[in-house]
Parts: C-alpha cells; structure tokens; sequence
C-alpha cells in the first residue's frame, strides 16, 4: 500500500485523502493548525465540482448548510442603495441556480468529519524538510519525528511551504493582481437578513453577508495597497485604518477588524507554474494554480483536481511520474480558463456566460 503525505489540512487535501484511501492508499494529512481552521469567507461549488461532492458522499450535507440568501444592494461611498437584485449576488451568483453557496469552516468541518475514521491527520505540525530519493521521500516535521513516505502532496495554499521546498520561493510562481483581501466575522450589527450590501469607494470596497440564522456578519473588505506588513498586528491595524475611512460602516467595521479572532488579509495572487510536479511530489489546488478569490473558483477547481489527482494515482500500477502526467495534463486546461475568469472584467465580476461555461468545462470521467 503506497503512503501519501498531504500537506494542508484544507479542503482539497482531505478530499485527496478520501479518494486516494477508496483506492487503496493511505494517506496522511499534516496541517499547521491545531484542528480544523474556523472562520473564512463564502465558498461556492459549482458545475462539476458539484458532481465531485456528490461522488464523494457529501452533496446533501453540504445542501443542507448552504447560505441563502434573498438577495443585496449595491450602496455608493455615502451609503446610498444604487442598484439591488433578488436573483443573483456577487458572491454565490443566480440564487435560482444549482451551486451551492457555503461557508468555508462549514465545508472543512463536513470534509474532516467524513475522513477522520481512515485518514491519519497530524494537527499542529508542518514540514521542514523534503529530501526526493530513489526509495520514497524523507520528510521532516516541525514536530514529530521524521518520516519516509512514498508520495508527497503540497495542498497547502496560497504560501505553499511544499511548493517552496520542492520548486523553489514563492515570488518566482505568484502573479500580484494589484490589491488585498480581508475577510473576519463580526456580529451583526447591521441586522441584515439573508441580504448581502456591497460598497466600493475609490481603491477599496466591502461586501458583507450574515450567517448563522443572521446572528454574524462575514467581511470581505478589498483594498489596494504597497507591500503588506508581515507582522501580523501591523497587517491587522493597516487593515482598520483603511476600513476606518471609509464613510460607509467604517468605525464599526475597523473595531470589528481590531476584536475579530479569525481575521485574514493577504493579497489577491495567482500561482502559476510550468509544472506542478517534481520528482515524488506534486502540488493541488491553491498551491498548485490559485486562480485567486476573484475567479469564485477556488474551491471548485480543488475539489476536482483532488478527485483528478487520486484517479490519475489509482489508475497508474504506481508509476507516479505518468499520474502526474495524466493529473496534468487533464487540469491545465480547466485551471486556466478559470483563472481567466478573475481578470476577465478588473474591479468587477466575469460575466455570467463565461463563469457557466468555466465551471463546465470538464469531464470526471473524460
């Protein structure tokens, strides 16, 4: 039984572990965080990633926890209503539609609950080290002691620690798409119900959604921006300053920022690579081909290239080097039309005829 040790205890690395153990691996997930992470914005599942959950035993459950709302308004910088719509929002697209809408700690906490009987998971640890040999892969923890695994998995984000390990530093693969995102919850002092409000004014803007029976808001604040702060107190306080000018919601919004615990800033990147494996190890998802938060892909393109990742594995007598061959060379396509789609129309959402065909564009069984 070939091992694999999946870094990143996210979304696509648990659905990689579910796949790989139904074919007869068995897989092992590191992640830095003590357990599941909390907190994150509204993910969508859409098109053929729908299909993906369904496979993997997850699509009623997920169903069952989506966001639903009624619809938003789009304010200008003083707060007025300029636009509404009660068919479609920014963030989840046609409410009438097929894909789900649903929170990110809601999708991890399903993903975790439905692997943690046969899949090993190494909470609080990360890894140091990687040396690719003829036998396997040594790998070193932050932690636990060391161990040889036959295949390594980075599914570790934006700021993959395998990527950089394995291919090299980040700033040679990530594309800068010329802002910053935030995201923290906060109560919800705006008393919205099932609405979204929306507000840009100038370089930075909000979109604020309730969850939880309306009893939270999530954040989403984007702004533009030189280099961030890497202290993470710093990151926080330029974070408030900027809400804190804005003339919409902006006291309230900044101290909700300073008191958040799951507040999150980084920039709007995407990753792009010649190729995403080297040696006995290889990269999914964000680490691999982040198509940034602007493409409303993120999560979809995962689910499938972990679903794409595992078959290829299963399907290659252990040859890896013609899985991540095959892996390759049936996601390219699809990751890079779903990356278009976050600078199809700067400042803005694609449009809805190329996220439909996007979203689509692939065939699980192709």
């Amino acid at each position: 039984m070939q091992t694999v040790l999946i870094s990143g205890g996210g979304i696509a690395g648990p659905v990689l572990a579910h796949w790989l153990r139904r074919h007869g691996f068995a897989p092992t997930v590191v992640e830095l965080a003590p357990g599941p992470r909390p907190g994150g914005q509204a993910v969508d599942i859409r098109g053929v990633a729908l299909d993906v959950m369904a496979r993997t035993g997850l699509l009623e459950q997920v169903r069952a926890v989506r966001t639903r709302m009624r619809g938003m308004s789009l304010l200008d910088a003083d707060g007025q209503e300029i636009e509404r719509s009660t068919e479609a929002t920014f963030s989840s697209g046609r409410l009438d539609g097929e894909d789900v809408e649903v929170l990110r700690d809601d999708l991890v906490r399903l993903i975790h609950e439905h692997t943690r009987a046969d899949v090993e998971y190494l909470f609080g640890d990360s890894v140091t080290a990687l040396d690719d040999h003829d036998g396997g892969v040594r790998v070193d923890f932050a932690q636990g002691a060391s161990r040889t695994f036959d295949l390594v998995v980075g599914a570790d984000g934006l700021h993959s620690n395998v990527r950089r390990l394995a291919f090299g530093p980040e700033e040679h693969f990530t594309r800068h798409l010329g802002s910053h995102l935030s995201v923290f919850g906060a109560d919800n002092f705006l008393a919205l119900e099932d609405w979204q409000v929306w507000m840009r004014d100038g370089d930075a803007g909000f979109g604020i959604m309730p969850v939880r029976d309306n009893t939270e808001i999530r954040v989403a604040f984007g702004f533009e921006s030189g280099p961030l702060p890497h202290d993470p107190d710093s990151l926080r306080r330029l974070v408030a300053d900027r809400i804190a000018a804005l003339r919409v919601h902006g006291a309230r919004l900044a101290e909700a920022a300073l008191e958040a615990s799951d507040f999150h800033c980084d920039a709007l990147a995407q990753v792009h690579l010649d190729n995403w494996s080297r040696g006995r190890v290889t990269l999914l998802g964000d680490a691999g081909w982040c198509p940034s938060p602007l493409s409303g892909q993120g999560t979809s393109l995962a689910l499938v290239g972990a679903y794409v990742l595992a078959d290829s594995l299963a399907r290659s007598s252990g040859d890896h080097g013609a899985a991540y061959a095959a892996y390759e060379r049936r996601m390219r396509p699809f990751v890079a039309l779903n990356q278009a789609l976050a600078t199809e129309n700067p400042g803005g959402p694609a449009s809805e005829a190329s996220v439909a065909h996007a979203k689509n564009a692939f065939a699980l069984d192709g």
